[in-house]
């Protein structure tokens, strides 16, 4: 028996999201491919768009800070859309795929979760995702959730493990859990329990930074 969905999952226009990415695509088109800067999006739900978080403090603008200082000439894109579930990231996929990117980090699923959806359905929707990035030869981190413990461990060790057996399958890197370096750490929370502050953004990009270093070259 499934969870009851919680009440706290942030809702979203996908129309408009779709709109926003084409307008995305215009404005970069010209300056990406003058300076060949190769690529990178961070596609995600709330927490790469930086729900709750001022401009510039969301885990991509982090991300291309560490890039920066260490030497990467990557454009990191932030493609996250509040409330997004993985039905969300396979509509969107056309959209990201047009920006042709070297690499992309997925981070979905935690909608599904909060929503109480059926788990083969997530793993059916993120299996669809990964692979239509592989056919287009883009290199993929997969960024995983956990959920709160009272959503029951039969159905978080189901959810948990949909990230771990799609990395596996598809041998991509993985990040298990994306907050794992947040756990005790005060101040990296926002108030709803949910979302990372500032300070949380920017451990959860020192995190993904490992795990994606191997995928990155100094001169692309």
């Amino acid at each position: 028996m499934r969870p009851r969905a919680r009440s706290y999952t942030v809702y979203v226009d996908v129309r408009r999201a779709v709109l926003v990415a084409c307008c995305l695509l215009v404005s970069l088109a010209g300056p990406l491919h003058a300076a060949d800067r190769p690529i990178l999006v961070c596609y995600g739900d709330s927490i790469t768009a930086g729900y709750g978080l001022s401009f510039g403090q969301a885990y991509p603008d982090f991300l291309q800070s560490i890039l920066d200082a260490q030497g990467y000439a990557y454009k990191v894109i932030n493609q996250g859309t509040p409330g997004a579930t993985t039905k969300d990231a396979l509509a969107g996929l056309p959209y990201v795929l047009q920006l042709h990117p070297t690499i992309v980090i997925v981070e979905f699923g935690g909608n599904d979760g909060l929503r109480g959806l059926p788990v083969d359905q997530t793993r059916n929707n993120l299996d669809q995702v990964l692979t239509g990035l592989e056919k287009a030869h883009v290199k993929i981190v997969l960024a995983g959730i956990t959920l709160p413990p009272d959503y029951g461990p039969d159905y978080i060790r189901s959810f948990d493990r949909i990230f771990r057996d799609l990395a596996a399958r598809h041998h991509v890197a993985l990040v298990p859990m994306l907050y794992k370096n947040l756990v005790h750490v005060p101040g990296t929370i926002q108030s709803d329990g949910i979302h990372p502050t500032s300070k949380g953004s920017e451990i959860i990009a020192y995190t993904l930074y490992p795990v994606l270093k191997p995928l990155l070259r100094k001169n692309p």
